[in-house]
């Protein structure tokens, strides 16, 4: 036999660890023992048996998704993982890729067959969703009034609005008997006359939520006429209630958000609102006014009073207008009968008799324009400016007349 190092053996032992298929993805059963958080995040527990323990350990790395709940002294768990030696100290560890609690691997497996079966049916299609009323007046709530889950929505659904109303139907929401319980509540509610309904509870382990993966709880959500919003867990929790439900929220907080409009933010639209009503009123009125405005116009332009009046302002405004022709016409007959006047004056008998001529006339009245009218013996008139004489012809003279000699005949 040959004499080999420390090292050499550990390395030896290891290989043959890495090379056993077994080894390299085995999952172990036991209870919890000498569980450590580290500060680096890693833990270091052992797992036991009534024969033996296995040293274990989870690097941080790992717990995001192989780890769901925290780890305590007693419990029962299955550890999947890989066995592997430490050659520094020469001990052997279970390094662990997941770990979760005995049953759980099953229940999850019920959850998906479950899963399966409901889906085939058409429990989780969208089309059977009812809409989340926007302005919900009365929230109804199972869940048990001794958890957090109630006081979380009762506390930000009175924040948001002071007005609502909450009906609480205590259930039972975990153990024996809490799927009924929760069931019964939901049908409760629904024959109530809520506006929505808000069923589920805070967060936990598979086991914990696992009443709301029951069939019984799926059926009287899918059956129930009101809108129901799951809020079953934290965030990251799912569960059959949350697929079946017509909205599911990521905790009962954030149902509450949901389920319950903001008050004030309603008070600010409606004034909003109502202020653009009060100006489309207002624009709208106005407008009307001015048809009206235009109508009346129009009818009193049509109207018999206004026409006549219309036509007295004709008659009026042609009065006007005669009389100004008529006066402008009065002015120049006026003044051509003042030069007509002045023409017949100075050719009148009465102007020439006024400066000193005379007119003579028969007896028989006709005028005397030459001797050869007259006789000697015969009366004429003479008529002067201010009178008439009768005189007898004793001579007359032709020759020369008036402008001729003064010598008588």
């Amino acid at each position: 036999m040959g004499i080999y190092t420390v090292e050499y053996v550990n390395e030896y032992i290891k290989n043959m660890f890495s090379t056993d298929f077994m080894l390299r993805n085995i999952s172990v059963r036991g209870e919890v023992s000498n569980c450590k958080y580290h500060y680096t995040g890693h833990i270091y527990f052992s797992i036991k048996d009534e024969s033996g323990i296995l040293g274990c350990m989870m690097y941080s790395g790992k717990r995001r998704n192989g780890l769901d709940f925290k780890m305590e002294e007693g419990q029962k768990v299955i550890v999947t993982g890989r066995i592997d030696v430490f050659t520094r100290d020469g001990n052997y560890k279970l390094y662990a890729e997941k770990i979760e609690k005995e049953g759980t691997g099953d229940l999850y497996r019920k959850f998906l067959e479950l899963k399966e079966e409901l889906e085939e049916m058409g429990m989780f299609s969208p089309e059977y969703k009812n809409p989340i009323p926007k302005y919900a007046n009365t929230i109804g709530v199972v869940t048990s009034y001794k958890g957090a889950a109630f006081q979380d929505i009762r506390d930000i659904a009175t924040r948001r609005n002071p007005f609502v109303k909450i009906v609480l139907y205590h259930a039972k929401v975990q153990g024996d008997g809490a799927a009924r319980s929760i069931a019964d509540g939901i049908e409760y509610l629904d024959h109530y006359g809520v506006d929505v309904i808000i069923a589920g509870r805070g967060g936990g382990s598979i086991e914990d939520l696992w009443a709301f993966n029951e069939e019984i709880v799926a059926r009287a959500i899918f059956g129930c006429h009101t809108p129901v919003i799951s809020a079953v867990g934290h965030e990251t929790d799912f569960t059959i209630s949350d697929l079946v439900a017509d909205l599911r929220a990521p905790t009962p907080s954030a149902a509450a958000e949901l389920a319950v409009f903001k008050y004030d933010d309603l008070m600010d639209r409606l004034a909003t609102i109502s202020k653009r009503l009060d100006g489309i009123m207002d624009c709208k009125i106005q407008f009307c006014r001015n048809r009206v405005e235009s109508y009346e116009k129009m009818i009193k332009s049509l109207s018999p009073s206004n026409m006549l009046e219309s036509k007295k302002q004709m008659v009026y405004q042609a009065r006007i207008s005669m009389d100004t022709i008529f006066e402008r016409k009065f002015k120049e007959r006026k003044h051509l009968l003042e030069l007509l006047s002045a023409k017949l004056n100075a050719l009148s008998p009465l102007t020439k008799l006024s400066g000193g001529y005379a007119y003579v006339s028969n007896n028989e009245g006709k005028p005397v324009l030459s001797v050869d009218n007259v006789e000697n013996g015969d009366i004429l008139n003479i008529y002067v400016k201010d009178g008439r004489m009768a005189v007898q012809v004793e001579n007359k003279q032709k020759d020369g007349g008036f402008y001729g000699s003064d010598k008588d005949t």
